[in-house]
């Protein structure tokens, strides 16, 4: 396991501060201020002007952008924008906290369980990989991590332990709590986004092949992560004692990690 995985430090290193980006691709990055956007996101090329809005409607921010398939591109609102900051920022943040508690756990079940080490490292190399996804995401388009990064991490760090100590029931009933109330919550970002393309094509419109490319990757992240709840069960999640009790607490944790996440 690599430190530089784990350390919240590299998200950190990782979001490039000088490096000028392209027009924008699917998000505004929040971390840059208004006045440094307007120059950094300007184009040099005379665009033609949106329709005029319509009462009740909210409005895109840019011209309607051609695609290679002839369909224009919807740009997204600023709602919209302000969702997928949050939906990133919190998916980011749970891969983060999910390799911290496999990593904490892995040590402890493997010494008395050590065929469960194949399931251990399979479950923390998909983690490890969602979690690179969605770092070089919110790098890519400056998106600002969660500040509570550094509790999160000692929060995630000690759930694995513990759970790992009380047992390998109650680890695997961790797991399938922290996979439930991710699987929910990926499940609702692709809803989102597929509601999103369903009214761009009614108008004949796309959101475009980045968008596109974001809901296959939230599909098979969100599978990879159903995954693992199904290996927890499979593992005697639901033996563990006191399991009702367990696997609450950990799911209202999760659910309260999310919202502060989405905002702060």
């Amino acid at each position: 396991m690599s430190p530089a995985l784990l350390s919240p430090r590299s998200i950190a290193r990782g979001m490039p501060r000088s490096v000028s980006y392209p027009v924008l691709d699917f998000l505004v990055p929040s971390t840059v201020c208004a006045s440094r956007q307007s120059t950094r996101f300007q184009s040099t090329i005379s665009a033609p002007q949106p329709p005029p809005s319509q009462p009740g409607k909210p409005q895109s921010t840019q011209p309607l952008q051609p695609q290679k398939d002839g369909k224009p591109i919807r740009p997204l609102t600023q709602e919209q924008q302000r969702f997928l900051s949050s939906a990133l920022r919190v998916n980011q943040t749970g891969e983060l906290a999910a390799i911290l508690i496999y990593a904490a756990q892995s040590p402890v079940i493997t010494r008395s369980h050590p065929h469960l080490r194949p399931l251990m490292k399979h479950m923390y190399d998909q983690e490890a990989g969602h979690y690179k996804y969605f770092n070089d995401v919110i790098s890519k388009h400056r998106i600002r991590p969660t500040a509570l990064t550094p509790i999160w991490t000692a929060a995630a760090s000690m759930l694995g332990w513990s759970t790992a100590v009380m047992g390998r029931e109650a680890a695997m009933a961790c797991t399938e709590a922290v996979e439930t109330e991710i699987g929910t919550h990926y499940n609702e970002q692709v809803r989102v986004l597929l509601d999103w393309a369903a009214k761009c094509e009614a108008r004949g419109e796309s959101l475009g092949p980045e968008l596109d490319k974001l809901v296959i990757e939230l599909r098979r992240i969100r599978d990879e992560e159903l995954e693992h709840l199904d290996h927890a069960v499979e593992n005697d999640a639901k033996s563990a004692k006191p399991y009702q009790l367990l696997t609450e607490v950990i799911r209202g944790g999760c659910r309260g990690a999310i919202w502060v996440s989405e905002r702060v």
